[in-house]
Order: structure tokens, then C-alpha cells, then sequence
């Protein structure tokens, strides 16, 4: 994964990214990075990606409400939004949307509502009836399963209304470009190894609701994790409304 040249170690990204199920990733070009500024930038990421956000707090309920799958299925969502976010960035256009008052204010406030809409969605969830006493129900039978469509969709749509992943990307992602070594490798290896990350946190998140999605046993139970569920995006699209440029971070 790591080869010398010089005093200094460097990644291959075709190492990083190799081969999944028969298909090959950036084989046209070799992408270095140094050893050390990789690693730094994997702890830096880390430590962004396990904060409790909106859509890490879907997961965990998504986790909670029908199991692990349900949780890594609406995760897709999110990836592909900061996929796309990454590309954006690459390309310039993070720093175009980080100077406009417009175009922020316009994701901004999209992405608010949008919270606040879940929330309200998820407190009136209607739940199934007649398992109050607290010892037949489970999560399945109290609250049907959405479909992946629409849990990746909920996700990708939480995650692209956020406009402060962009100003994220756009601030942190060219502190670790060294300007001897090709711009858009290194764009490459970080935004791979960002959504690696991001991946193996949401799927963390969705362990520990899918912890929670055991002992829920009755319409009691479910009310009272939808009423927290909706509390806290709702609570969130309010902070986000709130949230000015010189204020952003993921």
C-alpha cells in the first residue's frame, strides 16, 4: 500500500481503492499521497463523521424502527449526496455556492424545512394498535418498512440540504493537497477514503439502534422513540435555520 520514494512514503490509490467484485477502480492514472498526511487526514474526518447529526441520527433510528439493513439500505442516500457534494468541490464550484448569501441561504433553508418536515413526520407516525400491554408487539409488526427507496431517499435529500458539508469540503479537503502531486488524485484518495468512513459510521449508528429496536415491544414504546426521533431533526432543521457561513461545520 505504501512505497518509498525518497525520505517520504506515499499510497498508491490503486492500492486504497483496488478491485470490488471484478470491477477496478481509477486504473487510469496513480494517485500518491503521502503516508502521514493520509493518516491525518483519516483521524480529522473521523472524528467529523461520528458526530451526531441528522442524517447519523437517522441511521441510528432507521436502526432502531426495522434493523441494521434498514439502516445501511438509507445510508446509500447520504454516500451518493456527498459524493456529489466531493465532485462539487473538486471542481471549484464549494467555493461559488460558500460566497453566495443566495445560493446558501437557499439549501439552507431548504434543507431546514426538510428537517423539520421528518420531524413532524416522525412524531405523527401512525403505529399499530393493541400492543400497549407491553409484551407481543415488535418493531415490524408496529411500524411497516418504508422501503429502501424511500429510506435512501430521505437520507440523500437530509444530506444534499445541508450546505454546511460543502463549506466543510471546500475548507478542509485542500489543507491536505500537496501542490508537487497531481490535484485530482488527491481529491480522489480523500473523498474514497471520506465516504469509507462515512459508511463504516453509519453503520456503527445503525448497530446501536438496532440495539434499541429489541426492547421495543409495544405502540407505547414506538410513539415514544418517533416522539424522540421527530424531537431532535426537528430541533436540528431549527439549528440549521440559525447557522450562518461564518458559523459552518459539519
Amino acid at each position: 500500500m505504501a512505497r518509498r520514494i525518497g525520505n517520504d512514503y506515499v499510497i498508491d490509490a490503486r492500492l486504497i481503492l483496488g478491485r470490488n467484485q471484478g470491477v477496478t477502480y481509477f486504473r487510469s492514472g496513480r494517485f500518491d499521497m503521502q503516508l502521514e498526511t493520509w493518516l491525518l487526514f483519516i483521524g480529522t474526518t473521523f472524528f467529523v463523521s461520528i458526530a451526531p447529526g441528522p442524517n447519523n441520527l437517522l441511521a441510528m433510528f432507521n436502526g432502531a424502527r426495522h434493523g441494521v439493513s434498514a439502516a445501511a439500505v438509507g445510508g446509500i442516500g447520504r454516500l451518493i449526496a456527498f459524493a456529489l457534494m466531493i465532485t462539487v468541490t473538486a471542481m471549484g464550484l464549494g467555493i461559488v455556492l460558500g460566497a453566495s448569501e443566495i445560493a446558501f441561504g437557499i439549501i439552507k433553508w431548504g434543507g431546514a424545512i426538510y428537517l423539520v418536515y421528518l420531524g413532524l413526520k416522525s412524531w405523527f407516525a401512525k403505529v399499530s394498535e393493541g400492543k400497549d400491554d407491553g409484551s407481543d408487539g415488535t418493531a415490524e409488526a408496529l411500524m411497516p418498512y418504508p422501503g429502501a427507496m424511500t429510506l435512501a431517499r430521505t437520507e440523500f435529500f437530509t444530506a444534499i440540504g445541508n450546505p454546511k458539508a460543502i463549506l466543510f469540503f471546500t475548507a478542509l479537503f485542500p489543507q491536505f493537497l500537496a501542490p508537487d502531486v497531481a490535484y485530482g488524485g488527491q481529491f480522489a484518495v480523500m473523498g474514497a477514503t471520506f465516504i469509507a468512513l462515512e459508511g463504516t459510521v453509519l453503520l456503527g449508528y445503525g448497530l446501536i439502534g438496532g440495539q434499541v429496536k429489541g426492547v421495543i415491544r409495544s405502540a407505547r414504546h414506538m410513539r415514544w422513540l418517533n416522539r424522540i426521533s421527530g424531537s431532535l431533526l426537528m430541533t436540528a432543521g431549527v439549528l440549521l435555520a440559525f447557522t450562518s457561513r461564518s458559523r459552518s461545520a459539519v
